[in-house]
């Protein structure tokens, strides 16, 4: 077939939205001519990426704004204007390729919020929405713990998903969608009062399978150290800080006890007082800008990986810890608990604050005593990433969703 895809949002190796419209792309073109939607600056690292592991079957369009509206980028309610008129000068693009090439469907990618629309839905084309996510919030018992900052993000959030739900070419978008990919419960549930037909859950990361074999893989450490590690932007929603007050819970019965995080952001200062007020700031820390083959190989050294993110759609980190054989502790929500089993890591509740502190240290304690339950966890996620978590075996999904598409209902006269 002829697949039309968008990604606003598509550069190899960057991780993130970058790299899940790049996986998309080119799983697109094993099964069929696929031509991509996305922006000029993503160029450059593209080609580079496709001489090194030539791709056929590939065509990449590329689509910008003005030039002066580029800054715009730079400030996140500005970044969404940008992306939104980007969009509707993407379907114009669309429309001239149509009619010169005659497209089979039509695949919006990325960005990936349900909130946000796809003005490609007006072609007269099979329309397929996703992965989408940002249908999770922050549960209330959790915000008070935010501060001012993190209060008033959460409040301009469920503003953005508010009026998301509003917006009429949202609901175009998710009514004429002959299949919406949700990357979790949340978000699906979201969907289906938007309108849409057709919904699967499926997870939106993955991970190249010949990376994971050539990443390091030790499922058991050294018995004379407990090594926890956390890694993404320090930010307030990423709950680190409940991580920071579980270690801190666990005190001297866990020798040899290290926190390592991984990253920067706006919190960094506000964990390390934290850490300092608890007294744990000699076990904790701070590593800044390490690449991130540097940061696997350290992951691969540690002996848990703790997740405690709000509303986390994706989560790369989670899978990466997996495939190093580092068991993960994450909270049962969002993205993160579709990607961890029982058999692979600790799923924990979340009802309060206090309650994942506590839960997070008895499981903590529980991993740091038991070395051979952690190998057992450790061997459990890297099978499991090759199993369920591989790009190729999303490229059945996709297979199964491009070979299942019908016309989308007409639009009114």
């Amino acid at each position: 077939m002829k697949v039309l895809l968008s990604a606003y949002a598509c550069e190899p190796g960057k991780g993130s939205e970058p790299e899940i419209g790049w996986s998309w792309a080119r799983q697109s073109a094993r099964l069929h001519e696929t031509w991509v939607l996305t922006r000029t600056n993503n160029r450059a690292v593209i080609e580079a990426a496709i001489e090194r592991r030539p791709t056929p079957h590939i065509h990449f369009v590329y689509v910008d704004l003005p030039q002066r509206l580029l800054f715009w980028k730079k400030w996140p309610g500005l970044l969404y204007l940008y992306y939104y008129l980007w969009q509707w000068m993407a379907y114009f693009k669309a429309k001239k390729l149509h009619q010169n090439i005659g497209f089979d469907l039509v695949h919006h990618s990325t960005f990936g919020m349900y909130w946000l629309p796809s003005p490609l839905v007006l072609l007269p084309l099979p329309f397929i929405w996703g992965p989408v996510g940002g249908g999770e919030s922050t549960r209330r018992a959790f915000r008070a713990a935010l501060g001012w900052r993190g209060s008033v993000y959460e409040r301009l959030r469920d503003l953005a998903q508010w009026l998301g739900s509003l917006d009429p070419m949202v609901r175009l978008t998710a009514r004429r969608s002959v299949l919406t990919l949700a990357t979790t419960n949340d978000t699906a549930e979201r969907l289906v009062k938007l309108g849409c037909r057709t919904i699967r859950v499926i997870s939106s990361v993955g991970m190249d399978a010949e990376e994971v074999e050539r990443l390091p893989f030790n499922p058991r450490k050294p018995a004379d150290r407990f090594r926890v590690v956390s890694t993404g932007r320090l930010l307030h929603w990423k709950g680190f800080d409940m991580a920071v007050r579980a270690i801190a819970q666990l005190g001297d019965k866990v020798p040899g006890l290290e926190y390592w995080i991984f990253g920067n952001g706006p919190e960094h200062k506000r964990l390390e007082r934290l850490a300092q007020e608890l007294g744990v700031r000699n076990r904790v820390t701070f590593w800044s800008k390490v690449p991130r083959e540097q940061v696997l190989a350290r992951v691969a050294e540690c002996d848990v990986l703790v997740h405690p993110s709000l509303h986390d759609s994706g989560a790369f980190v989670c899978l990466e810890a997996m495939a190093v054989g580092c068991p993960v502790i994450c909270l049962d929500l969002g993205g993160p608990a579709l990607q961890v089993s029982e058999e692979t890591g600790v799923k924990i509740p979340a009802v309060s604050p206090e309650q994942v502190v506590r839960d997070m240290a008895a499981a903590l304690l529980k991993l740091a005593q038991d070395p051979e339950l952690r190998s057992r966890l450790a061997e459990a996620g890297r099978r499991r990433i090759l199993q369920s978590f591989t790009w190729d075996k999303k490229m059945d999904i996709l297979q199964e969703a491009y070979s299942g598409v019908s016309p989308p209902p007409a639009l009114p006269e």
